[in-house]
């Protein structure tokens, strides 16, 4: 058995069962206790479980989304890295959506003042940080704020998003796969991601390594609605691969 199906074998495992034990996996396995152990810390490192005493539980199964406080420290560098690479992806004038979430703030820090921007965003964090730049035309929309993201959600939010197309969405997501495409824990944002997928001509995805191959509650979009997925160095190679062949551009920063 290859290493990517002992890893999808266990986090089967974990899901049907709530979670696993080192032991009883290196026996079912055939493999050694160090080897499962490692097994779980790189399915730690995606974001697909938590390590316990003796084993791991899934974190789909943990019911928790972390607040925005929480994920601001996690992979810090990363996403500063994944947030300079996405300024290629920024248009010489023109209009942009920035989408709620860590790394998106990172991106509405680094944005150039040389140049006049029209920018959409549901985040409260990006239109503070964005409010007083005066090369900066600012379009807030408002709705219901989520406090543990800080995003407004709603149908407020869908009617004026429905009225415009920008250049270039900047998404922010919580789970990416080849088989369900974006996907993130709460129903309601998943609703306001999808409808600025929508609204854009170019999509480009800024999600660290974590992110992907986990899949959470709410559908956003399928991987063929996205151009191009910025992430960082710690990224899978197998992974990278499967996203690539379904034909979306990845970029490692």
């Amino acid at each position: 058995m290859y290493a990517t199906e002992r890893h999808q074998a266990i986090l089967d495992e974990a899901r049907r069962a709530g979670r696993v034990d080192v032991r009883e996996l290196s026996e079912n396995l055939a493999v050694t206790p160090e080897t499962i152990r490692r097994d779980l810390t790189t399915l730690e490192r995606r974001g697909l479980v938590q390590r316990a005493h003796g084993g791991a539980i899934p974190v789909d199964r943990l019911g928790i989304e972390p607040g925005i406080s929480d994920r601001e420290s996690l992979l810090s560098v990363e996403k500063s890295n994944i947030a300079r690479a996405a300024l290629q992806e920024v248009p010489d004038g023109g209009s942009i959506i920035i989408d709620a979430g860590t790394t998106t703030v990172r991106l509405a820090e680094l944005l150039p003042t040389d140049r006049e921007l029209t920018v959409v965003t549901h985040s409260l964090p990006v239109a503070l940080l964005l409010s007083t730049k005066p090369n900066i035309d600012l379009h807030f929309l408002g709705g219901h704020i989520r406090g543990r993201t800080l995003a407004a959600v709603g149908p407020w939010i869908q009617q004026a998003i429905a009225t415009v197309s920008v250049d270039v969405a900047f998404i922010g997501i919580n789970g990416l796969t080849v088989e369900r495409g974006l996907t993130t824990p709460d129903l309601d944002e998943a609703i306001v991601k999808s409808t600025l997928v929508a609204a854009a001509r170019r999509v480009v995805v800024l999600a660290d390594h974590s992110k992907f191959g986990r899949q959470d509650f709410g559908l956003v979009a399928p991987l063929s609605a996205v151009d191009v997925i910025i992430t960082d160095r710690g990224l899978d190679g197998e992974l990278y691969d499967e996203i690539v062949t379904a034909g979306t551009d990845v970029v490692r920063a």
